[in-house]
């Protein structure tokens, strides 16, 4: 692969959500930094959603690594769960019994008397669901009427959603308006923004072994890919991954428009028809500007 070629200890555009490689985005670190702070003021529900792509994931392990000893944290991944499985599966990161799974009564007041246990440990607990567009409405449901257990003073389960866009217009819907009502911080993930693009690039290449003293991507590079990815992170990564595999192919040592755009064309997600446009425009523009230097002359 490329990682000798160009002085890589590891691939620094992989799509797996490795926190290694979190970088701060002006949107990402305020969505975090305002996460926390809610986190830590015992807000019962809240909801982070955000375009595919957009890093959710990698957001959502960054806050299970940095919450500390405070917080008890319970983790679905997959949440495509109904009602009953989904108390389960809390009942089980929360360390309940599986004798008390039987009679869902039981295993209800077994949850509560667990988050009391918990809360007179002094930890607060949270429930953290990734991909939360994919739960059922009654599952849904569920989670609100898990979050009226409480003591006089505080919550017992404070609850983070991370989803799709889509689970903003499932909570618009008149069934789901009591949950709506609950969430007490709402935020929509931003995307990458063009000043930022360089310096994310550089930190992904940094923290994947690089200490060259020049750039790898050239300004052009970076345009197109921009230009193509929308600023979404994760189509940025595929498109970076495949423009280094270009450039190693080419035996060169810097990725270049040409690389951007031969990735692009390999990409099935990224629209193509308007490439030839782009690399026609770029060109007459080009050559406007010399003509109008060379008229001044």
């Amino acid at each position: 692969m490329y990682l000798e070629h160009f002085h890589l200890d590891a691939p620094p555009f992989m799509l797996t959500p490795d926190t290694h490689y979190f970088y701060k985005l002006a949107g990402h670190h305020a969505a975090f930094n305002v996460l926390m702070l809610h986190l830590r003021n015992g807000e019962g529900f809240i909801k982070i959603t955000g375009k595919v792509g957009s890093g959710k994931t990698l957001l959502c392990r960054m806050l299970l690594e940095q919450l500390g000893d405070k917080f008890f944290t319970a983790y679905m991944p997959n949440p495509d769960l109904e009602a009953i499985t989904l108390r389960k599966s809390l009942a089980q990161e929360l360390g309940v019994q599986e004798e008390n799974f039987s009679d869902q009564h039981k295993l209800l007041s077994a949850i509560n008397a667990r988050l009391i246990e918990l809360h007179t440990e002094g930890k607060q607990v949270v429930l953290v669901i990734d991909e939360a567009q994919a739960l059922p409405t009654e599952s849904l449901e569920t989670l609100r009427l898990l979050t009226n257990l409480e003591t006089r003073s505080a919550k017992l389960l404070q609850i983070v959603l991370f989803g799709q866009s889509e689970l903003d217009e499932r909570l618009n819907q008149g069934s789901l308006r009591q949950l709506k009502q609950r969430i007490g911080f709402s935020c929509k993930l931003s995307l990458l923004k063009y000043s930022e693009l360089g310096a994310y690039i550089n930190h992904r290449l940094s923290m994947a072994g690089y200490k060259g003293r020049h750039a790898l991507f050239t300004k052009s590079a970076l345009w197109l890919l921009f230009h193509k990815s929308q600023g979404v992170p994760r189509l940025i990564n595929i498109l970076s991954h495949k423009a280094l595999m270009s450039a190693y192919g080419l035996g060169k040592f810097h990725v270049t428009f040409f690389d951007v755009m031969r990735a692009c064309k390999d990409t099935e997600s990224i629209s193509n028809y308007n490439t030839l446009a782009v690399v026609l425009g770029l060109s007459l523009a080009v050559m406007s500007m010399f003509f109008l230097l060379y008229w001044r002359i």
